[in-house]
């Protein structure tokens, strides 16, 4: 009998939630075009609960709350309208009318306060959802480019840099990138590794960047400017959506080679209290081989280096995309021959010098694997207990990857991981934000000084080898060896010199 009674209960509450259930769903666009406006607000009126377009223009939205009641639909560029809800599983299928009302986007880097982009005393350049979508470019990270006064580096497939008034650099450290208030920077570097760490595209609700000095607001390491990154509110963009891109990277060293990105977004309004997102995306493809192995000396102030290719027999050199070689030791094998019990006039005849010796490098290729990735993710609460737009947002996000980083050597940041923790509290009012980063630079190393310690760790003798054995042939004492040729004996005593390397991987040849 009890558990009749229970069974009875559990059904008329669950028929009183199911009647107090309203979902509206339907499909917004242009009423000129006919095409559909992905990014567009529909929202409960009198009601902090609302919902936005999908890529093709739909949406679908559940209301805690009995019909009739009214709708609005708006986006920027658009006139808004509103419907009336009479009924549970309504369609309601809407055209906005276009406006010429786009140039007075509202943005909130300029100043720190949401204004109109024509009252903004800087220059601000801006991507919305829809620019985002009808980008060409891989990404939208990659489509800021086609942005006024924005230059991007690219450094590695997965590595790029922004760069504003000229200031072309990859590692731009004047140049502040905020994604939801937070300063993605490195920590140890000083600078943000591109997107490789940022905000998932389908998450991205705009896109902001100020190219002049913005010290004033954002401090010191603005000075270049500040990209602002924005993502959507649980509250106001609930639903599930996913991508997948596919293709092949190409080129002359490295062959063709798989290109994957993929990633999700979910959110949903539990009540009108509270809300959760989470994001999650993962991109993998091949770096481009450095498989450039000439020399590159300084041409001078205001002059390109020099290329020169390195001469068979060069006994000292320092070719790109080579580490190691760039140890160089000046060899007097006069004395050295003499030392070892040569005559001097011998050593005098076999026309013995100081030369320079260049150890032997060890290729870019055989110190890294070229793998490009990025993983990231980001998990967000939000809270607003009270009726009326004070809010509370709880937000991590995780990043790990894989890419390249060229400065004033040759990076490779392998399993490189950063997470941020944010607690923000705010309405139209005022803003609390604190924020904590850490980072692990996993595996990541410098692949010159790598080549330069794994030459000094394996083979600490290689010069007294290589000066003996040079010796020994250019003086007819290693058997069957033509004395007197000097070019022969280099290259015999790089070849024992080089016999001592323990890694025994493909060395680089003078």
């Amino acid at each position: 009998m009890i558990m009749r009674k229970l069974l009875c209960a559990i059904l008329m509450l669950s028929t009183t939630l199911m009647m107090a259930q309203t979902t509206i769903s339907g499909t917004i666009t242009d009423e000129g075009s006919g095409q559909p406006i992905p990014g567009a607000n529909v929202k409960v009126v009198g009601k902090s609960l609302g919902t936005s377009a999908d890529f093709d223009g739909k949406f679908t939205l559940d209301v805690s709350q009995n019909p009739p009641f009214t709708v609005e639909v708006s986006i920027i560029g658009y006139s808004s309208t509103t419907v009336e809800v009479t009924s549970n599983d309504q369609t309601v299928d809407v055209s906005l009318t276009e406006t010429a009302t786009s140039l007075d986007e509202v943005v909130v880097s300029a100043s720190r306060t949401p204004e109109r982009i024509m009252e903004s005393p800087v220059t601000i350049e801006r991507m919305d959802v829809r620019a985002i979508r009808n980008t060409s470019s891989p990404t939208f990270y990659d489509g800021l480019e086609n942005l006024k006064g924005v230059d991007i580096n690219t450094n590695s497939l997965t590595n790029k840099s922004v760069n504003t008034r000229g200031f072309a650099t990859f590692a731009n450290t004047r140049f502040m990138q905020l994604v939801d208030g937070m300063d993605n920077s490195s920590p140890a570097l000083n600078f943000a590794l591109g997107n490789l760490l940022g905000m998932n595209e389908l998450d991205v609700k705009t896109v902001e960047i100020l190219p002049g000095a913005s010290s004033a607001l954002y401090g010191a390491n603005a000075f270049n400017g500040i990209l602002f990154m924005q993502s959507q509110n649980p509250f106001d963009s609930p639903g599930f959506s996913m991508y997948g891109k596919s293709g092949i990277t190409s080129s002359k060293d490295a062959g063709d080679n798989q290109f994957v990105d993929f990633g999700f977004r979910g959110a949903y309004a539990f009540s009108e209290k509270f809300a959760a997102k989470a994001t999650f995306s993962y991109l993998k493809g091949t770096e481009w081989y450095a498989e450039d192995y000439n020399q590159y000396i300084d041409g001078g102030a205001g002059n390109a280096d020099v290329r020169t290719p390195v001469a068979a027999g060069q006994l000292a050199f320092d070719q790109a995309n080579i580490y190691g070689d760039e140890v160089a030791v000046p060899l007097d094998f006069n004395a050295l021959a003499v030392g070892a019990g040569v005559p001097q006039f011998v050593a005098d005849a076999l026309g013995l010098t100081q030369q320079t010796i260049s150890r032997t490098g060890y290729k870019e290729k055989d110190l890294t694997d070229y793998n490009a990735e990025s993983a990231k993710a980001n998990i967000s609460l939000n809270f607003r207990p009270f009726a009326n737009d004070f809010e509370i947002e709880l937000n991590s996000r995780f990043g790990t990857g894989s890419t390249i980083y060229q400065g004033a050597n040759r990076y490779n940041i392998k399993n490189f991981f950063m997470q941020q923790h944010k607690l923000e509290l705010r309405n139209k009012n005022f803003m609390v934000r604190g924020y904590v980063t850490a980072e692990d630079a996993g595996d990541s190393y410098d692949m010159r000084f790598t080549g330069i310690n794994m030459n000094r760790a394996t083979a600490p003798q290689w010069y007294e080898a290589y000066a003996q054995t040079y010796i020994g042939g250019i003086t007819g004492q290693i058997p069957g060896f033509p004395a007197g040729d000097s070019a022969a004996a280099h290259n015999l005593a790089r070849q024992q010199a080089d016999a001592a390397f323990t890694p025994q991987i493909s060395k680089s040849s003078g």
